[in-house]
């Protein structure tokens, strides 16, 4: 429309400019007036015919090539967090909607929502919450500045990916946590702290299982596993013997005793390290964990705490230890 009315009025200017005029009373017309007006005429309809053949196709095309959208998924993807994590396996919030409305997901899979979201969820939709066991990130390794040796002191970037780049980050153990706090840092919740050692400490109850932390920890300390397994090791050193324990005191000495106490398939010893068997948690007791040594393998409670065996050296030194 705006160069329709640009083109009139620039032939109305053109034609005051070449003194056209309209003789009302002999009704004669210049020719040159005439065939501009002529041009308008027909630039306007086809213009027009253009316009409204072009609106026809595009109405067509709108009611072929339409895809209906349930709108209970914009209700759904207003109660959800809107972290868009990926804790339930999805994309985002959004992708989680669109499972929840299809049913091929139930709202309990959401870990960031709350019961009371969860409830409205299932509610709005008329199904049960439903739900996966609650996942958590854990940390394979308890060497703080107190138990372990730091052989060269770094003085670079202060994070875990950068000193790692720089000789392992000059901790004695290559296997352990360096102790920058990226697993913090990318955190969204605030469930990792870094405690008075340098470890990172993670909180179950604000732990949404998003893997942020799994992914950023470049010794891939951290990994995802069910509130329910309560045995675990806290190490991930492959040295054996002294060698192991001359550099950090808690860490694994390969000495195979959990390995012999626990039931048979439970735990293995692998690289001089014992590894257990996620999957068989179900056989898992307390006693597997009274003859380590070190404490490295321990027993986790419910309530986020931590239980070391009757035989595991006790760790007074509350102050990091020199470096060198």
């Amino acid at each position: 429309r705006f160069f329709i009315v640009q083109s009139l009025l620039h032939s109305a200017f053109a034609c005051l400019q070449d003194d056209c005029s309209i003789d009302f009373f002999d009704n004669e017309i210049r020719d040159d007036s005439m065939v501009n007006v002529t041009a308008i005429v027909v630039a306007v309809a086809a213009m027009s015919v253009l316009g409204f053949a072009l609106a026809s196709i595009l109405a067509v095309a709108n009611k072929k090539l339409y895809v209906f959208e349930d709108p209970r998924i914009d209700e759904i993807e207003k109660m959800l967090p809107g972290n868009n994590c990926g804790a339930c396996g999805l994309p985002g919030c959004r992708a989680f909607a669109e499972a929840a409305v299809a049913r091929t997901v139930t709202p309990g899979n959401c870990t960031v929502s709350s019961e009371e979201k969860k409830d409205l969820i299932a509610e709005y939709l008329g199904v049960d919450v439903g739900g996966v066991e609650k996942q958590v990130a854990r940390l394979a390794c308890a060497g703080g500045s107190n138990v372990a040796r730091q052989r060269a002191a770094y003085a670079g970037i202060a994070n875990c990916r950068t000193a790692n780049l720089v000789a392992g980050g000059g901790k004695g153990c290559a296997w352990g946590c360096l102790g920058y706090g990226d697993c913090m840092d990318v955190c969204d919740f605030k469930a990792i702290v870094m405690n008075e050692f340098g470890l990172p400490v993670v909180d179950e109850t604000l732990c949404t299982a998003c893997g942020d932390c799994v992914e950023i920890c470049p010794k891939g300390l951290f990994s995802l596993q069910p509130i329910s397994n309560h045995l675990w090791v806290a190490c991930k050193n492959e040295s054996f013997g002294d060698d192991a324990e001359n550099e950090c005191a808690v860490a694994c000495n390969a000495c195979g005793k959990c390995a012999a106490d626990a039931p048979r398939g439970l735990i293995e010893m692998r690289n001089n390290l014992a590894v257990i068997d996620q999957s068989k948690q179900r056989l898992a007791g307390k006693q597997i964990i009274q003859r380590c040594p070190t404490g490295a393998i321990v027993w986790l409670t419910s309530q986020g705490g931590t239980i070391k065996g009757n035989q595991a050296k006790r760790i007074v030194r509350h102050t990091p230890l020199p470096i060198g």
